[in-house]
């Protein structure tokens, strides 16, 4: 039987499909990445270290964190956009990379919805504003007026550039009038050390990781940047009740692979986190950590991912921001 040149190369094209089919639908065969756009001790990093272990449970396979930070979240963010879309290289995805860098970078090396697979969303970190004991404050309010009456720019500290800490940080400054200086450090933990020891006075951070040191009295939370209180800090209030709501900004956490990731791997990926976000332990774990978790579908994330980088884009280009 003779076939057309048309047949063959319609046969031969079907083979990797076919390849790619049996592998997805056996994966993993072998250890996960999943690469951390921050140093250790941030939000992202917190919750991956939190995950990683029950969904290497479930998934049968290790799952391995790596770190690479570095140009506002760029460097793990491009990396992860053009691993191989096989499911072995995954993110820890953001609103830094994905919401705020698009919009600083002159020539992008990635887009933040064209060239991921948004898999599976954990939740959103309210971020705070934090000052030491020190200073004389009690409130937002406060704060706005103390900066006011310093006879230099004030610095604040937060993860580094291009960060939500950043980006509230210079909203608030514009739109309140304030002459703040930027202090970027190379991830919150180095921040946070600084804020701590005295170098640094005021900080626009993550809630997660301060709220030990609000309970201790080593530092004080004067705001969360939600629309109402949130359930791990009632007492501190929220920027949508104080008549702020241009500094309403949660930094998502979830996790997102390669454009062109298998949908067989989709679900099996979307379907074991939400496994391991039911299980009572580690969703308590992340509630103490400040975490507000939700269910979204993958179709749900790409969307809200999508959404919030359009909306972010313009107010992250008015801010002043850069990398």
């Amino acid at each position: 039987m003779m076939f057309s040149r048309r047949q063959l190369l319609l046969a031969s094209a079907a083979l990797p499909l076919s390849r790619l089919a049996r592998a997805s639908a056996s994966w993993p065969q072998r250890p996960v990445r999943v690469i951390v756009t921050f140093p250790p001790g941030g939000a992202s990093d917190i919750a991956a270290r939190l995950i990683a272990p029950a969904l290497a449970e479930r998934l049968g396979q290790s799952v391995v964190i790596e770190n690479k930070p570095g140009a506002g979240s760029t460097l793990g963010a491009a990396l992860v956009a053009q691993a191989p879309a096989d499911g072995y290289t995954l993110l820890m995805s953001n609103s830094a990379p994905l919401s705020i860098s698009p919009a600083l970078m002159p020539g992008r090396s990635y887009d933040p919805v064209t060239s991921f697979r948004h898999i599976a969303y954990v939740g959103a970190v309210p971020t705070a504003f934090v000052v030491r004991p020190d200073v004389p404050v009690g409130s937002l309010a406060e704060l706005t007026a103390w900066i006011r009456a310093q006879p230099e720019a004030v610095q604040y500290g937060s993860g580094g550039l291009a960060s939500v800490g950043q980006i509230v940080g210079e909203i608030y400054a514009q739109r309140a009038g304030l002459r703040l200086q930027h202090i970027p450090y190379k991830g919150s933990g180095a921040m946070r050390n600084d804020l701590l020891g005295g170098q640094i006075r005021v900080a626009v951070d993550a809630l997660p990781q301060n709220l030990p040191f609000l309970r201790s009295g080593q530092l004080r939370l004067l705001a969360v940047t939600t629309a109402e209180r949130v359930p791990q800090a009632p007492q501190i209030p929220a920027v949508g009740e104080l008549g702020l709501p241009e500094l309403i900004a949660e930094n998502f956490v979830g996790i997102s692979g390669p454009a062109g990731v298998p949908e067989a791997v989709v679900q099996r990926l979307d379907q074991a986190t939400s496994q391991v976000l039911a299980d009572a332990d580690i969703r308590a774990k992340l509630l103490a950590q400040g975490f507000v978790l939700d269910r979204k579908s993958p179709a749900d994330f790409a969307d809200f991912v999508s959404r919030q980088a359009l909306a972010w884009a313009p107010i992250v280009r008015q801010s002043g921001a850069a990398l």
